[in-house]
C-alpha cells in the first residue's frame, strides 16, 4: 500500500486539503494528516477544525511515498516559516519521492530551491514565488517528482493525478468515475488558451470537463 503525508498548518484551505485526503483514501492510499505544530486539531482558513492523525515531529517522512502541501492563507505562510516543513520536503525531494503542492503552497517549494529548472504552476497571484521555475497556467503540472496545481478549482485534478502517480491510472480513472468526474477524450480539447505575458492562460469550456495535466519529462 502506498502512503502519503499531508501537512496541516493553521489557516490551510479546507477543500485543497480534505478533498485530496478523501480521493487518496478512496483509492487505497494510506494518508496521514500531520499537524506541523504540536496541536491535535488544526483550523482551516474558513474555521473548519480537523483532528490530526499525527504531528510532523513524530513522523518519519521517508516512510511515505508522497508529501503534500495544501494552500490557503495564512496556512501557506505558516508552512513556509516552519523549519520542520523545510526539512521534511527537502528530505523527500532528495529521496526522489513525490513532493506536491497546490495554490499558494508551490511557493514554499520555490523558497527552498525545489523548482529550479522545473516547470510549475500555482494560484496566479503567487506565481512570483515560483523561484527558478518556468511558470505555466495548467490545472496540474508534473515535472519529475514535483507536482503542482493552481488552486481550489483544480483540486480534483490534483488529487486524481496524485492517485494516478501512486496507484496507477486505472485506479485514478475508477475513482473519477465513481465520483462522477468527467475527463476529456484524448482527441478533444475542452480548454481554450491564449498567451498572456508569455504564459498560456487557460479557460475551461462551458461543459466544465477537467482532467488535463501537463507533464514535463527531462
Amino acid at each position: 500500500m502506498k502512503r502519503a503525508v499531508i501537512l496541516f498548518a493553521e489557516g490551510y484551505e479546507t477543500v485543497e486539503a480534505l478533498l485530496v485526503v478523501d480521493l487518496l483514501r478512496r483509492g487505497g492510499v494510506e494518508v496521514t494528516m500531520a499537524s506541523i505544530t504540536e496541536d491535535e486539531f488544526v483550523r482551516s482558513s474558513h474555521g473548519v477544525n480537523v483532528e490530526m492523525d499525527a504531528v510532523l515531529g513524530e513522523v518519519d517522512v521517508l516512510d511515505y511515498d508522497a508529501i503534500i502541501l495544501p494552500g490557503g492563507m495564512p496556512g501557506t505562510i505558516n508552512l513556509g516559516e516552519s523549519d520542520a516543513v523545510r526539512k521534511a520536503i527537502l528530505a523527500m525531494n532528495d529521496a526522489g519521492k513525490i513532493v506536491a503542492a497546490v495554490c499558494a503552497a508551490p511557493g514554499v517549494l520555490g523558497k527552498y530551491g525545489l523548482l529550479e529548472g522545473k516547470t510549475a504552476c500555482s494560484f496566479p497571484q503567487h506565481e512570483k514565488n515560483l523561484i527558478g521555475a518556468t511558470v505555466v497556467r495548467e490545472p496540474v503540472v508534473v515535472d519529475g517528482n514535483i507536482v503542482t496545481s493552481r488552486g481550489l478549482g483544480t483540486t480534483m485534478d490534483f488529487g486524481l493525478k496524485l492517485l494516478e502517480l501512486l496507484e496507477g491510472k486505472e485506479k485514478s480513472d475508477e475513482i473519477a468515475h465513481k465520483t462522477d468526474f468527467s475527463f476529456p477524450s484524448s482527441s478533444s480539447n475542452n480548454f481554450t488558451g491564449r498567451k498572456i505575458n508569455g504564459n498560456l492562460e487557460f479557460k475551461r469550456a462551458p461543459r466544465f470537463f477537467f482532467g488535463r495535466t501537463c507533464k514535463y519529462d527531462k
